[in-house]
């Protein structure tokens, strides 16, 4: 007979992939990213997002977020960081679009972007505050009861493993043949899409906030 709290683990294991993986500044900024510059820019912006899963799935876990319920200027302070940071990801992209005509950059491009990769990544999940506010309201509901001591660390290893294995995934899936041959013919556009989804997302966050 299975362990009691493993229908409980693979509950919360099944409505985290479906949050995580759900479209959203991650998801753009990752397809986007893996598309244009491969899978190692993929892979570096995957551990920027999987560290600020890492730091979201503590406070989460930890309770701490139970301040952003509350609300407060500081929240409106956060959510106009978080918008401004995706209009400049927009911008970016939109920059792309209108220089380039084949979707490759240049070498001293290259270079300058490949530093950046990572904290993209970082700083798109950490400023994003509907990320924490999720991962509160769903561990909220598993940490009630009693449980073992080890329980709410293999909920949080749940959320950062998970998050590092679809993603991961996500960024092989996007280097297959078809996928980037689509890419090539149709980069560009693609980049002005991802740019206006960035933007779109920013102004739905503002509108939240105010």
């Amino acid at each position: 007979m299975a362990p009691h709290w493993l229908a409980d683990w693979g509950m919360f294991a099944a409505v985290m992939a479906l949050g995580q993986f759900s479209p959203g500044p991650d998801m753009i900024l990752l397809t986007r990213t893996s598309l244009k510059s491969g899978r190692s820019a993929g892979w570096q912006v995957t551990l920027g997002i999987v560290t600020g899963l890492c730091l979201h799935a503590a406070l989460a876990i930890g309770g701490v977020t139970a301040l952003l319920r509350q609300g407060g200027s500081w929240e409106k302070v956060l959510g106009v960081v978080a918008a401004g940071y995706l209009f400049w990801l927009g911008w970016q992209m939109f920059r792309s679009f209108v220089r380039l005509n084949s979707g490759v950059l240049g070498e001293a491009e290259k270079g300058s972007e490949k530093g950046s990769w990572f904290v993209q990544g970082l700083l798109c999940n950490l400023l994003n505050p509907k990320v924490v506010i999720f991962f509160a309201g769903i561990t909220t509901v598993f940490l009630k009861g009693e449980h073992d001591a080890w329980w709410p660390i293999l909920l949080w290893a749940t959320i950062v493993l998970e998050g590092l294995f679809l993603w991961g995934l996500w960024v092989a899936i996007l280097q297959k043949g078809n996928v980037r041959a689509v890419y090539e013919k149709l980069g560009k556009w693609l980049d002005l899409g991802f740019g206006g989804g960035l933007w779109l997302l920013a102004i739905l966050m503002l509108w939240q906030v105010f």
